[in-house]
């Protein structure tokens, strides 16, 4: 084998050379990148440790290895961030609609007891009071009914983004990642995004 490589030409023996050292620092890398993940590993629950097995670690560990899977984690962040953050915005802005409601009514209710009162109609006023009270209850229980379809509605779209990560990172071959709706293989899935993130920012370079 020695003379067999000995004799072959430079230009052969310099490709070989490099696609050698391609490979070796390749799995140096790998290795450093396994090695990351099973520290973070070992500082889940422990029935979430169980589930981080070495085949597991091992092949998230090649399937980042281009850093590929870096930018698509980054992209799905970004767009995660900016929905919940138009989220966050209408329910605040429906907030504040029920806020100035209330504000309105209660300046309308204030004002009907002081007519009836400047009318100098007392056996009007407990009409007018418990008027107010029944108008007061019915808006308040719209508020609250309004406020709970939102934040159903909410989830739903939280949701329907989570699936769309899990199809996103199944289809890029990240393994552990599939569409699921069950709460311990998503907080598994957040485990190994929260991985990828960290590792996104750690200096992977091996010499």
């Amino acid at each position: 084998m020695a003379e067999y490589v000995t004799n072959l030409d430079p230009s052969t023996l310099a490709t070989v050379k490099e696609e050698l050292a391609k490979r070796e620092l390749q799995q140096k890398r790998h290795y450093f990148l396994l090695s990351e993940l099973q520290s973070m590993a070992r500082e889940l629950p422990g029935k979430y440790q169980q589930r981080m097995s070495y085949d597991l670690l091992s092949s998230l560990a090649s399937a980042v290895l281009d850093g590929t899977v870096f930018e698509i984690v980054q992209s799905l962040q970004e767009v995660q961030q900016l929905e919940e953050k138009s989220l966050f915005s209408q329910r605040t802005k429906l907030i504040n609609e029920h806020k100035a409601q209330r504000l309105e009514m209660k300046k309308r209710h204030r004002e009907a007891v002081q007519d009836i009162q400047f009318q100098n109609k007392a056996h009007n006023l407990l009409f007018v009071k418990e008027q107010n009270e029944r108008e007061w209850e019915v808006m308040e229980k719209r508020c609250d009914d309004e406020i709970k379809r939102k934040d159903m509605k909410i989830i739903l779209e939280l949701d329907g983004k989570v699936m769309e990560q899990q199809s996103t990172l199944e289809k890029a071959g990240v393994p552990g990642f599939f569409v699921t709706n069950k709460p311990h293989e998503i907080r598994l899935q957040m485990y190994l995004l929260d991985f990828l993130y960290k590792l996104s920012k750690t200096d992977v370079s091996v010499t």
